[in-house]
């Protein structure tokens, strides 16, 4: 539980100050009128600048996750939502989260609805994390829509890491292919030009050429790697506007291998989120726009508007999804199915769960396809440089012999 320092006055007009444990400051002043002192000041323990700065201002995706799950068990167990707040917050390590979680309570002892005392932290509690929440209070089953929150949210956790498992070899092998040859060029071929130098003989063009890509590495590295910062700095500030994330994410979707690995999760993401909200009562157009938002890709986020925009005219999804030739043909025979049957959550969640095995599948062909590329590519160049440098070697050999 949080300490509290405070400083006050007895009636007496007498200054004091000490120390208290509560879980808010409210508390805190409620303590302090039960001695009959009045609070001049509170604050808690260790909030000055140094103990500011060392506070983590960051909560994880997955400190939320067990959040939520811990919270709709203690609320299945007949716990009221204050006292599993409470308790939530005094287990929790993260002191900023901890901090949060105490807010909240306090807000919903005060009357805010849970969901509303959740919207005040958006960075925390996303428009996604809102909408459940305030349909599970409006229906009543709080605990068991946390639940399907929690699920949904280790879910997507599970595709990010997937997605990630994908992208960090290549960006590996290349980093370190890039250092060694950094290291090979701007050490290594001066020391072997300075021997050749010296044998007064005609060097072989490979050899040449490496001889001359070292000079050129030494002359223009440092413009290189200037060059590059500058580079990203500036691909960032053009993918944060509109037509520029819409560019990138548009060519992004049509990478070879990588292209049809992000189609499949922004699919998997667009189901998943969508049956969660819709079997958590969400209204069809509000569970389009949240999906819309997590989409994570613009150009499946303006396809996914488009979807909404027809529904509002009366159109049912499948018709819309057809035109915006994003979503794979079964995809929309199975949400034509499930329009027709009643069963559209069903067999939302089904997609899903065939996209995020397909993703599974895809993760792990490109990653046995990628290391044999990719060792086959750092071999092909280092060996290569070393045979260019030890060419004039091998040739004086023979002359000597």
């Amino acid at each position: 539980m949080p300490v509290y320092e405070w400083v006050g006055k007895t009636l007496s007009g007498d200054t004091v100050k000490g120390t208290l444990e509560a879980s808010d400051e409210r508390i805190v002043r409620i303590k302090l009128r039960r001695q009959k002192i009045i609070p001049v000041q509170i604050k808690p323990k260790g909030s000055g600048l140094l103990a500011r700065l060392s506070t983590p201002k960051k909560v994880k995706a997955k400190e939320v996750v067990v959040f939520t799950r811990q919270l709709a068990a203690m609320l299945e167990a007949g716990l009221p939502l204050v006292q599993a707040l409470d308790s939530l917050a005094n287990q929790q390590k993260n002191p900023y989260f901890k901090e949060i979680i105490f807010k909240i309570k306090q807000n919903v002892e005060e009357g805010t609805p849970f969901a509303e005392a959740l919207k005040q932290y958006p960075k925390i509690f996303d428009r996604f994390y809102y909408h459940m929440v305030s349909a599970g209070e409006a229906s009543g089953n709080l605990d068991a829509t946390l639940k399907r929150l929690a699920l949904y949210m280790e879910k997507s956790l599970a595709l990010k890491g997937k997605v990630k498992k994908a992208m960090i070899y290549p960006a590996i092998v290349l980093t370190v292919t890039t250092i060694v040859l950094a290291i090979i060029m701007v050490f290594v071929v001066p020391t072997f030009e300075k021997m050749f130098g010296e044998m007064g003989q005609a060097l072989p063009l490979p050899t040449q050429m490496v001889i001359e890509m070292s000079r050129l590495t030494k002359k223009y590295f440092p413009f290189f790697l200037v060059g590059t910062v500058i580079f990203v700095f500036l691909l960032k500030r053009y993918y944060r506007t509109e037509k520029g994330r819409l560019q990138i994410d548009a060519l992004l979707l049509k990478l070879p291998l990588f292209g049809n690995l992000l189609r499949k999760v922004a699919v998997a993401r667009f189901s998943r989120t969508l049956s969660t909200l819709i079997s958590s009562g969400v209204s069809i157009i509000d569970a389009l726009t949240i999906a819309a938002k997590t989409a994570g890709n613009v150009v499946v986020e303006r396809a996914i508007y488009q979807v909404r925009q027809g529904v509002k005219e009366g159109q049912s999804i499948a018709d819309p999804l057809a035109k915006s030739g994003i979503f794979p043909y079964m995809v929309i025979q199975m949400v034509s199915v499930g329009e027709s049957t009643g069963v559209l959550e069903k067999m939302l969640d089904k997609i899903a769960d065939f996209f995020e095995e397909e993703v599974d599948m895809t993760v792990d062909a490109l990653s046995q396809m990628i290391e044999p590329v990719m060792i086959v590519f750092l071999g092909g160049v280092i060996g290569g440089i070393i045979v260019a440098l030890y060419l004039p070697i091998f040739k004086l050999g023979s002359v000597v012999g």
